[in-house]
């Protein structure tokens, strides 16, 4: 018969083929597999990734062990090696709230209709509760608690909390969710029309914190900013550029930065990508604090007829003070140049660039004859 040396070519051509994967030395991580369990990131060697290395293989990528090497060959064997398969991870069982039944999936679903999308970030939610401040002497308002998440660390520190939810089966678990606290009152109701003074007193000061819709966040807003029982602090998540125009300096002003920055001292507490929210929004959002002025940030002798003539200025943003004013007033440019020039501004500015103290000097210097906003 023929004799053949183990390591020749007529050797290897005659071994059996099962399937089993070669790979040359160079190939294999320079680090002792039995010790790949407590291996850290400075035994990673070059070219290969600290997951291969540590073990943590995906699932469908088969790991592999040492079957053999003999001492004439210059290649390892490998076959694969259940004991280096990655462990399916173990999640935490979901939260159960004593007297609620849990929906299939463990959690409340959120409400599309709604515009409802749940806050999951602690961190986010910690700085909302510390940019408001709350005392043992504070009320805090809340509008749109949904599943209690920033409510129960502001019952943490707040005297009393009243949450205000449209969401009427959110409103009717959220006590129970929370453990019947005596300084939680839910109410349900839509704090676009609901009777401010029903909800905290007309004497009673108050904070408010909101994580609001979308759709609805510039109306409560100014609602809460215009009312005669305002709160001391506002404490609001909106989208990022509604932020973007309350907050505005003269430059990029919007009317919704007059609007804002006439009743309160706007400042950004932090943004919120849309991670951070279930399911997360198509938009980033940002927490804002408002500062509710005492009196307004200047003097007018009526306010609805200041605003009509903002909202005039505004009307056409991209022209110049002259033609917007004109467009949103229905008065010639002439009148609107001559009116401008009489108070020291100039007319060929852009609404975007007046202060709201130039817009009250503006609104003082406008004649009762001529009209301010041509809707009226």
């Amino acid at each position: 018969g023929m004799v053949l040396t183990a390591g020749s070519h007529a050797a290897q051509a005659r071994e059996p083929r099962q399937g089993l994967t070669a790979a040359t030395v160079s190939d294999v991580p320079r680090v002792p597999w039995e010790c790949l369990a407590r291996a850290n990131p400075d035994d990673t060697p070059p070219g290969r990734s600290q997951r291969e290395v540590l073990g943590h293989f995906p699932p469908h990528t088969p790991s592999f062990q040492p079957l053999h090497r003999h001492p004439s060959l210059s290649t390892i064997v490998l076959a694969p090696s259940s004991s280096f398969r990655r462990k399916p991870e173990s999640r935490p069982p979901m939260p159960t709230f004593p007297g609620i039944a849990p929906s299939p999936s463990g959690i409340r679903r959120p409400r599309k209709s709604l515009g409802q999308h749940f806050l999951t970030d602690g961190r986010i939610a910690n700085r909302i509760v510390a940019a408001a401040e709350p005392t043992d002497a504070d009320t805090i308002l809340e509008i749109g608690p949904g599943t209690g998440f920033l409510t129960r660390r502001l019952l943490e520190r707040a005297g009393q909390v009243v949450a205000v939810e449209l969401d009427a089966t959110l409103a009717a678990e959220l006590p129970a969710r929370l453990g019947d606290l005596p300084h939680l009152n839910v109410r349900h109701g839509d704090a676009r029309s609901v009777e401010i003074a029903d909800l905290v007193g007309r004497e009673t000061p108050y904070k408010l914190v909101a994580n609001l819709p979308y759709y609805a966040a510039a109306p409560i807003v100014r609602r809460f900013l215009e009312t005669d029982t305002p709160p001391s602090i506002l404490v609001v998540m909106v989208q990022r550029e509604v932020a973007a125009a309350m907050t505005a300096a003269p430059g990029a002003m919007t009317l919704m930065s007059v609007a804002t920055q006439f009743y309160a001292a706007p400042s950004v507490v932090t943004h919120v990508p849309p991670r951070c929210f279930r399911p997360p929004p198509k938009v980033s959002s940002t927490v804002i604090r408002l500062d509710v002025r005492p009196e307004p940030a200047t003097p007018v002798n009526n306010r609805e007829s200041f605003f009509a003539l903002v909202r005039a200025g505004f009307s056409a943003p991209r022209k110049t003070l002259r033609n917007s004013l004109a467009q949103g007033t229905a008065v010639s440019p002439a009148v609107v140049e001559a009116i401008s020039a009489g108070v020291g501004i100039d007319p060929m500015r852009r609404p975007a660039t007046l202060s709201i103290a130039e817009w009250t000097a503006l609104d003082a210097g406008w004649p009762d004859q001529v009209p301010r906003n041509r809707s009226l």
